[in-house]
């Protein structure tokens, strides 16, 4: 049985699996907000673009969700779309004034860990 938690680095034997680690999942709201930020969008070209990125494996339930509670802290916004030619209408996200902020803090905390990250890279070389 696949553990969970800690420990995730020493699974599949050191083989790469398709899975996401803990680190994935915590990228999540960095990279969700700087695509909304990118073009307003809905929730399925959000899961095509986290695949491009090589964040498909990330259930859409989780994307979803993670899209609920950056609504619920006003970082985005979204309105329903019925102008489409086909199917039904799509909730359409977009990047509030809080939200940029948000995004912001995200890019600085991001850059601080920058040099941790390259030094973890580099020891294996």
């Amino acid at each position: 049985m696949p553990r969970r938690g800690r420990g995730w680095a020493m699974q599949g034997e050191g083989r790469f699996e398709v899975r996401h680690t803990p680190l994935t999942v915590s990228m999540l709201e960095p990279v969700l907000l700087t695509l909304i930020q990118q073009k307003a969008q809905h929730g399925y070209s959000l899961l095509s673009e986290l695949e491009a990125l090589d964040l498909g494996t990330i259930h859409p339930s989780v994307v979803y969700r993670t899209l609920r509670e950056l609504e619920n802290l006003d970082w985005i916004e979204s309105t329903w779309d019925t102008n489409q030619t086909q199917g039904p209408p799509r909730r359409t996200y977009n990047l509030t004034d809080q939200g940029q902020n948000a995004l912001l803090t995200w890019q600085h905390e991001l850059s601080k860990v920058q040099s941790v990250i390259k030094y973890l890279l580099d020891a294996q070389t």
